[in-house]
């Protein structure tokens, strides 16, 4: 298991039939990122929102 700390992954259930899934992401509880596609399982959601922690990890993007 990916260690995440200090973010964590919330993964957002569809909100009507036929939606599709989100993730946001949190650090100390304050929305740091959030999804900006849907994705159609909560497995899809969860790779991906772990994939951009890494990335929040890694200090890719930052300039």
């Amino acid at each position: 298991m990916t260690n995440t700390h200090p973010y964590t992954l919330e993964i957002l259930p569809p909100k009507a039939e036929g939606a599709s899934y989100q993730w946001a992401i949190r650090r100390s509880g304050k929305l740091v990122q959030r999804s900006d596609r849907s994705l159609p399982n909560e497995a899809k959601a969860h790779e991906n929102g772990i994939a951009q922690i890494e990335k929040l990890l890694s200090g890719a993007g930052d300039r």
